[in-house]
């Protein structure tokens, strides 16, 4: 898996409806609640277990919260 620091980091564009996007920013700050984007990181570990990387795994999942609540 490449190096989260690492220079190939590029900001990249994802669209997502704004009702989903900032609940997932607080949902991600429970499981990684320091660093710059835990949002970022959630996808990269998403990304990287959906490619099948070795020892790569399912983001870890927050419990329920107010972000759980359908909108």
């Amino acid at each position: 898996m490449a190096d989260d620091t690492a220079d190939e980091l590029e900001p990249r564009q994802f669209r997502a409806l704004r009702s989903e996007w900032e609940p997932f920013g607080d949902a991600a700050k429970v499981v990684h609640p320091t660093g710059r984007s835990p949002r970022a990181k959630v996808l990269r570990e998403f990304i990287n277990w959906y490619m099948r990387r070795p020892g790569a795994k399912l983001p870890e999942r927050p419990p329920a919260g107010p972000w759980s609540e359908t909108r």
